[in-house]
């Protein structure tokens, strides 16, 4: 892994834009796309600069208030211990990276009310310095939307706050919703049963917009994608838990030395099934050259360079008695192809996201099988 990969984003085409309590906020190439056709919009209909620049400051304090909404779940997530890897401004939002979310459902409860509550605390003060400046408030929020920047912030924040809370993953009240059942039920059927509910709410969010607005169809996809992620990714959690790496190390492997030409590992790549190589030097291993590597050195120098010019330097080792669990989000994390798997040190083999997911499908296929895996 090249030096610079811990500190990439979490979703690439990602620009850091800064840390804010010492968590990396990153602003994703999509949400540019937002802001230009907000301009444009703005554009068409009122033919002012000065609407277009009302248009994005408006945009922009929006995003301003979903970074603290995120922030709220990140701050909160790390009073139980846990870490935010970066927070993210999509076109449709923001999105905290929390390393997981907590197993007490009560502590996720709370995670999950955190960013609703930051809305309202900051629809609260609007409010309260509208009311200061002796600002007359509309009888209705609708009305309000007409209003300055700052009344048409107050009820986005009431929306955000409202709309997050609803039942359905990916939304907080999803969250919530799963937690409350995790209280009476196992965790992995409590997360089937909450994203059901929100599939159901996709559905009939769908049929609306269908009759009213076509724009809440794609909300309604959104969810429902969501919903089926958030069960699919508690449902690897459950087939891994309690299994150590051990279950999962690639013993029998193919290696690189690190004086190896590029032509030895295209001649291994089209032999066998295995796409990234371990570069051993001595019992040590000290470099990884993936199929993206070896790419780029035929591109750049042809079949004869060397497998030392193209390798990555960087290894990411894992202990052959860590948790599946824990070696799955640190792959999903660092953006390597592989661990090196040790043993008191000594180097016993390699793991990588694909042999951990094929022990999830015989783990899956053995519980649908076997009636006692069932709860």
């Amino acid at each position: 892994m090249n030096d610079n990969q811990k500190n990439e984003p979490t979703m690439k085409w990602s620009m850091r834009l800064g840390t804010l309590a010492g968590i990396a906020v990153y602003v994703h190439a999509t949400f540019f796309i937002l802001l230009l056709w907000i301009a444009l919009s703005y554009w068409r209909s009122e033919q002012s600069l000065q609407a277009v620049i009302h248009g994005i400051g408006f945009i922009l304090a929006l995003f301003g208030c979903v970074v603290l909404h995120e922030l709220g779940h990140a701050l909160t997530a790390r009073r139980f211990g846990i870490k935010t890897r970066d927070i993210t401004l999509l076109s449709i939002g923001g999105v905290a990276s929390l390393e997981k979310m907590p197993d007490d459902p009560r502590q996720e409860i709370l995670v999950a009310l955190a960013g609703p509550a930051v809305n309202i605390v900051i629809a609260g003060l609007i409010w309260l310095w509208l009311s200061l400046q002796q600002i007359i408030m509309p009888d209705q929020l609708s009305s309000m939307l007409q209003g300055n920047m700052l009344q048409q912030l107050l009820v986005v924040n009431l929306f955000l706050a409202g709309f997050n809370l609803l039942p359905a993953f990916p939304m907080d009240g999803g969250r919530v919703l799963r937690a409350i059942l995790a209280m009476r039920m196992d965790r992995t059927a409590a997360t089937r049963r909450a994203a059901s509910v929100g599939q159901a709410f996709a559905l009939w969010l769908g049929l609306v917009g269908m009759l009213y607005n076509p724009f809440l169809i794609f909300i309604a996809l959104f969810v429902w994608i969501g919903a089926m992620a958030e069960a699919g990714t508690e449902e690897i959690r459950s087939l891994l838990h309690g299994n150590t790496l051990a279950h999962a190390v690639i013993t029998n492997f193919e290696s690189l030395s690190p004086h190896d030409s590029l032509a030895r590992a295209i001649k291994l790549t089209l032999d066998g099934v295995q796409k990234d190589f371990p570069v051993i030097q001595g019992e040590e291993i000290i470099g990884v050259l993936t199929q993206e590597d070896l790419l780029r050195g035929l591109h750049e120098q042809g079949a004869l360079a060397t497998v030392r010019e193209h390798m990555q330097t960087n290894i990411e080792r894992a202990d052959v008695n860590e948790s599946l669990e824990s070696v799955m989000k640190r792959l999903q994390s660092c953006g390597c192809r592989l661990l090196a798997v040790t043993e008191n040190g000594q180097l016993v083999g390699i793991v990588n996201i694909d042999n951990i997911m094929e022990l999830v499908r015989i783990e899956a296929a053995l519980k649908e099988g076997n009636p006692a895996f069932r709860g």
